[in-house]
């Protein structure tokens, strides 16, 4: 698989100019920053928390889900 993504990343880069591919980088940040001023404040700290609550859940149901396996065992 990660044979297939640096073929297209080659490919890619073989068909669209350094130039065009550094404005598109530089236009992705500036609407990054645009975004951000359009959320309240706190926004962003508070979504990073709340998607690291629900990663250390699932890690909880999978940790479960493992150890009622090797009860089985």
């Amino acid at each position: 698989m990660a044979t297939k993504k640096s073929e297209r990343v080659s490919k890619m880069k073989e068909r669209i100019p350094e130039e065009t591919r550094e404005h598109y980088r530089k236009a992705r940040k500036e609407m990054r920053e645009a975004a951000k001023l359009l959320l309240p404040e706190g926004f962003i700290e508070h979504r990073r928390a709340a998607r690291k609550e629900m990663l250390l859940a699932m890690r909880s149901l999978l940790d479960s889900a493992i150890q009622r396996m090797d009860e089985k065992e």
